[in-house]
């Protein structure tokens, strides 16, 4: 029979390894929790790291030690879960498979028509080397989006602890309390510092945020400063030189953030005005001499290799200087509300909006492309039309022997063109089609969302006065549960009123606490507005109530002085940048669209000129001259069936104003206020509007009003 010590020494041992398995599980749960918590933050990332873990196990390539360091902080940052060799694999994956690729088309289309695409290979080439720079500086990208999401909160964080700490000198629970009310990216990064604490990585709760830290030396000096101060504040014997550290910390990071702004302000001016003057001006002034150039070389230049010049090598030139210049932008500023803790998100994510857009846009884009339509035999002969028609044959007055399309057969029985003006209008709805579609669906998603975020910011600029007035109250000893009631009655007409007078009838009509009358899931205040800085107030109120009225009052009183002077700091940094953002905002939306839609117009006079000229020449009108010059040496000299037709430059064009306007609006809206995808989406909607709308005014007037005048012009040498 066994002893005493020995079935304690046997089944100690089994409970021991018990509960080191238990210890284990939980803190494998904890680990599954907050890389879940990533994945549903960072969808965007995920997919990222799943192209690296598929890709970048092919071939082994081990970058330099320097090399390697660079790219592992830029995913640490950015919370990546893949190693820099697969980062960079996934790059030298991406040029080999493009450049093979370009090399087998190019000998491919050698083989089938005996003509080699040189243009094709020479900007295929060129493209896989703008996809290994684009997926080589992914991780830099994603860590400085990460960094401007994350930085846009450290404000409010630092703002949180420092009240919660003036009331309890605690740092675990101060970091606690703002990691549960800090909204995402921010947020995760305060709840690892706990699991690193929870799995051992870090005996104390001060080593893991010093290690944190880390991470934000040389990119925001002033949080890491402002976050040992807090600390130091710990060490302070006197209550009073310990609440004054704790305020100067939220000083110096206000300050930081302000200088750091007002550097970035001064230097954007001369890389947007590149940006501006190189992508959008230089490319559009040389429209306006693509049609005679085109003829002039001999028809060397085509349309297809305007297309890829305009929609797809200058699009990537502004795109890459604008991405230069957003990784120079500083955190601390932007908008902190995450989009994904709206109510209505649903409505962003709907698949709906984009069905409903394309229902609208999709009779524009066949009415666009009516003119290869008509060419089409098998669908114009059943139905009894023309593959053209003239303006005469139609009955209309003017231009009677003008063709709608005008489309020219070659030599070699193919057909070149539309050249006529009607076709060239046609293309114009091609631009509207596709714009409208993005605005559509961009204007569905996001007009509620943004109505809503509005006025919420409106609500949190009158709660400000509100959390002094309560203070005020509780400063005089009046208990929390009444205050609410006499706070309501003396905001009278303001938004803020209902949220007081809600909490006042959840206390004295249902009997809740002060607590259950704000967070009652179901008939909590708080569910009727969703606001951060709300909550977090409201939170503090609750936790520093059991202190003592006077403590409450401290606290919120705080709040409400700090937030104004957040919200100074936010207007003069609107301020400083308000100068560029609404010069290059009227570029893109008026002057672009407005210079390039009088380019559209010059292109089709002068194809309308030559077009007449020609069939001048075939009608027998061999011996007029125009300024001197025969008609025949002007149609030798310039032969229309060797023109880019302008229907073909329209569309370019707009396409390319349309790209522009991505390109830059959310250029302009994360210079402005960080990473903010609802605003990108709200801005583009508008912007894609008035820009393109204009560039379609503009090139109607101008493509009538010159074709009309080149016409009435050459009436006399025909007459």
């Amino acid at each position: 029979m066994a002893t005493t010590d020995e079935i304690l020494k046997k089944y100690g041992s089994k409970i021991e390894s018990q509960m080191r398995s238990g210890t284990l599980s939980s803190q494998q749960g904890l680990s599954k929790e907050y890389l879940q918590f990533k994945r549903d933050m960072l969808p965007e990332l995920s997919r990222y790291e799943r192209w690296t873990k598929a890709l970048g196990n092919i071939i082994k390539l081990k970058p330099s030690a320097k090399e390697e360091a660079k790219i592992k902080n830029y995913l640490d940052i950015a919370h990546l879960d893949t190693t820099p060799a697969q980062a960079l694999t996934l790059s030298a994956i991406s040029l080999i498979l493009i450049f093979f690729g370009i090399i087998l088309t190019s000998f491919a289309t050698y083989l089938i028509t005996s003509s080699f695409p040189t243009l094709f290979m020479l900007l295929g080439m060129i493209t896989s080397v703008f996809v290994f720079y684009y997926t080589y500086t992914m991780p830099q990208r994603l860590a400085n989006s990460w960094r401007l999401k994350a930085s846009a909160q450290m404000v409010p964080a630092i703002l949180y602890i420092v009240v919660y700490m003036k009331h309890t000198s605690n740092l675990e629970r101060a970091i606690e309390f703002t990691a549960k009310n800090l909204e995402p990216p921010l947020s995760l990064d305060f709840m690892k510092i706990f699991y690193n604490v929870e799995i051992g990585k870090f005996s104390t709760i001060k080593q893991s945020l010093d290690n944190y830290l880390e991470t934000w030396r040389g990119y925001a000096p002033e949080f890491i400063e402002a976050m040992h101060l807090i600390e130091s504040s710990l060490f302070e014997p006197l209550e009073a030189r310990r609440i004054q550290i704790l305020e100067k910390s939220l000083q110096v990071i206000l300050d930081g953030v302000y200088e750091k702004m007002l550097k970035f302000s001064r230097e954007i001016r001369s890389p947007l005005t590149n940006i501006y003057m190189l992508g959008i001006i230089l490319p559009t002034l040389g429209l306006a001499l693509l049609p005679l150039a085109s003829t002039l070389l001999g028809g060397i230049i085509q349309w297809q290799h305007i297309l890829i010049i305009f929609n797809v090598l200058i699009p990537f030139f502004v795109f890459y200087m604008t991405s230069e210049v957003l990784l120079k932008r500083p955190g601390g500023h932007g908008e902190s509300s995450v989009l994904e803790l709206n109510p209505d998100y649903q409505k962003f994510k709907s698949k709906t909006p984009w069905t409903i857009a394309f229902m609208i846009t999709f009779p524009l884009l066949i009415i666009s492309i009516l003119p290869f339509i008509f060419q089409a035999s098998f669908i114009t002969a059943p139905l009894g039309l023309q593959s053209d028609y003239t303006f005469a044959e139609l009955g209309l007055p003017f231009m009677e022997n003008q063709k709608l399309f005008d489309f020219k057969t070659l030599s070699d029985g193919s057909k070149a063109g539309p050249f006529g003006m009607v076709g060239v209008l046609l293309s114009l709805l091609l631009p509207l089609s596709i714009g409208l579609f993005f605005a559509i669906a961009y204007k569905m998603k996001t007009k509620d969302l943004i109505k809503s975020r509005n006025e919420t910011k409106e609500l949190e600029n009158e709660f400000t006065s509100s959390l002094f007035q309560l203070g005020n109250r509780l400063g005089d000893g009046i208990p929390a549960e009444i205050a609410f009631s006499k706070v309501a009655s003396t905001t009278q007409g303001q938004k803020t009123q209902n949220f007081f007078l809600i909490v006042n009838q959840n206390i004295q009509q249902l009997g809740m606490s002060l607590s259950e009358a704000i967070f009652n899931p179901r008939r909590g205040a708080i569910i009727y507005y969703p606001s951060a800085l709300i909550s977090t107030s409201m939170r503090i109120l609750v936790e520093s109530v059991k202190k003592g009225l006077e403590v409450a009052a401290r606290s919120l009183m705080s709040i409400s002085e700090y937030v104004k002077n957040i919200q100074k700091i936010n207007e003069r940094l609107r301020d400083l940048l308000a100068e560029i953002v609404s010069d290059m905002k009227s570029n893109m939306t008026f002057l672009a669209p407005l210079l390039a839609g009088i380019v559209v117009g010059l292109s089709t006079m002068i194809t309308s000129i030559l077009g007449t000229l020609t069939t001048l020449t075939e009608t027998g009108f061999t011996n007029q001259q125009v300024a001197g010059i025969s008609i025949i040496s002007i149609t030798d000299f310039f032969n229309i069936t060797a023109m880019i037709p302008p229907y073909f430059i329209q569309a370019s064009v707009g396409l390319y104003i349309i790209e522009i306007i991505f390109i830059l609006t959310i250029a302009l809206v994360t210079v402005d206020g960080g990473k903010d995808v609802l605003r990108e989406k709200y801005d583009l909607s508008r912007n894609l509007q008035r820009g393109l709308f204009l560039y379609l005014i503009t090139s109607l007037v101008a493509i009538i009003a010159l074709t009309l005048l080149a016409n009435i012009s050459l009436g006399g040498i025909a007459g």
